[in-house]
């Protein structure tokens, strides 16, 4: 209990129980209207309170729905229903998930690739940048759809359209990382490495890379989340092929709120974990580099 009491835990717990009493209140506050209709209609009258909030957190379709009305959707579309079904959340996760890790590949292959440029060419410093930076001004809503369609009319469909929706969100934090973290090296270094007749090879693998590699992780963990954002996003454009997009969307369609929110909730427990994985990644190449912990 001393330690519960000492470590980070509590104040996690009573963060948590805030939000979740918010939750509720909020609830009730927003289900009100409908559910005063709901009892109009059925000609009650005196409803206690207590009653009249339990109600509003039972509604089928509430505007918002009650925390445990997400958690027990979240469970009976994961652990209750078949993950070969397409009504399993973690069928849908599955193909989200698969877009997002080919989207992040190829958006960090490619942000790797233009920051060397960038840093070694000062005429590409000077023509690329300014054109990756008014890239992100463009909102995705425009590009994910444009994307998916004239794909589409070439016959590339599946999870290509999407994972390049994913890539050009997550190349830009990788670009400009690892921009700032190839140009980390102090002008002595350079000149030591000069000194020593190192070619640029060795400059940039012994010297630039890894002085660079603390930008790459950290530019990465912002590039799996928005990843997997653009991820669902090209999947509102393509209905088809599933994803938690889909699921949003036909939630969206059907006024299936409760739907909705679970699919909100699976995506965000996602994004978590590919963070964490990209951190167990850097914590590995810490260690492997000799870095301390």
């Amino acid at each position: 209990m001393r330690q519960l009491l000492d470590g980070k835990t509590l104040p996690v717990l009573i963060v948590l129980a805030a939000i979740v009493l918010f939750w509720y209140a909020a609830a009730i506050w927003m289900n009100a209207p409908w559910q005063d209709t709901l009892n109009s209609r059925a000609n009650l009258t005196n409803v206690s309170f207590t009653d009249f909030a339990l109600s509003t957190w039972a509604q089928a379709k509430p505007v918002l729905p009650s925390p445990h009305q997400v958690f027990a959707e979240v469970w009976n579309a994961t652990i209750g229903t078949d993950i070969t079904s397409k009504r399993s959340l973690a069928y849908h996760a599955g193909i989200t998930l698969g877009g997002t890790l080919l989207g992040f590949a190829l958006g960090t292959l490619l942000g790797v690739g233009l920051a060397v440029m960038i840093v070694h060419n000062d005429a590409s410093n000077r023509s690329l940048m300014p054109w990756i930076i008014a890239s992100q001004t463009i909102p995705i809503l425009a590009i994910a759809p444009m994307v998916v369609v004239g794909l589409g009319a070439v016959g590339v469909t599946g999870m290509l359209p999407k994972a390049l929706i994913s890539m050009y969100l997550s190349f830009f934090p990788v670009v400009v990382g690892m921009v700032k973290g190839l140009r980390t090296p102090e002008s002595i270094q350079l000149d030591l490495m000069r000194t020593y007749n190192a070619s640029p090879w060795q400059v940039f693998s012994k010297l630039r890379w890894p002085s660079a590699i603390p930008f790459l992780f950290a530019s990465m963990k912002v590039g799996i989340a928005i990843s997997l954002i653009g991820a669902v996003v090209g999947e509102l454009s393509n209905n088809a092929g599933g994803g938690l997009g889909v699921r949003l969307l036909t939630g969206s369609y059907n006024g299936q709120t409760v739907q909705i929110w679970a699919a909100l909730f699976i995506a965000a427990g996602l994004a978590a974990a590919l963070v964490i994985a990209v951190g167990f990644a850097e914590r590995l190449a810490n260690a492997r580099m000799g870095a301390r912990a």
